[in-house]
């Protein structure tokens, strides 16, 4: 049977049914498309509990998926923020960690997490979404003019602002920074977050208390 176009299928050492698709479904779908509120996250390098203080905190002011923008690296940093029932998309970074773990994680949570691989484009609250990792992949998107939003990591350097794209418009292009607040070369991290308004485009930048 062809592989459907768009289906994120799990590395080949893994025993699954073939013919499981990790599409969303038309009622998932309908319930991402009705999604206002946001929280972007990266770069959490194995830290549950800066994760889940990021998530917490956006739930209660609204946010109803989270964009991971890579560098979970373990499966297990996912398990305390899964019990708190927002959709998780999240694309990997450049420390891959454990990739078949997060597809089993994937596999046992349907229509809570999904792992897209390297790069993720959705449709949420009517906007063009595109996830990636790395600064110059996200630049390069923001400047195509196919999206509305970009969202990129690794840098551990917060940031959102408009970006000017080939079709005489602009994109919004945003970076969380290291939701964990780990350092990076020539970088004093602080712990990060981005709270986005999908229905304004407005994105603004959260951080984490201190000793949280």
């Amino acid at each position: 049977m062809p592989v459907p176009i768009g289906a994120r299928l799990p590395p080949p050492d893994m025993a699954i049914d073939p013919l499981m698709d990790f599409r969303l479904n038309p009622v998932q779908f309908q319930a991402h498309n009705k999604v206002m509120k946001i929280c972007i996250v990266s770069d959490s390098h194995d830290r549950s509990d800066a994760l889940v203080y990021a998530i917490t905190a956006a739930k209660d002011e609204g946010a109803q998926a989270v964009l991971h923008c890579g560098d979970l690296i373990g499966a297990n940093t996912l398990r305390a923020s899964l019990k708190l029932g927002l959709p998780i998309h999240a694309v990997h970074g450049n420390n891959l960690g454990d990739i078949s773990a997060l597809y089993r994680m994937m596999i046992k949570n349907p229509g809570i997490f999904t792992y897209h691989g390297a790069e993720a484009e959705l449709e949420l609250g009517g906007r063009k979404i595109f996830i990636t990792h790395m600064p110059k992949h996200g630049h390069a998107f923001a400047c195509t003019g196919d999206y509305d939003l970009v969202c990129h990591g690794h840098s551990h350097t917060a940031h959102a602002g408009l970006q000017r794209h080939i079709k005489d418009g602009e994109c919004w292009l945003v970076n969380p920074g290291s939701v964990a607040g780990i350092d990076a070369p020539g970088i004093d991290a602080i712990p990060t977050w981005i709270l986005g308004d999908l229905s304004n485009m407005s994105f603004e930048i959260r951080r984490l208390p201190e000793g949280r």
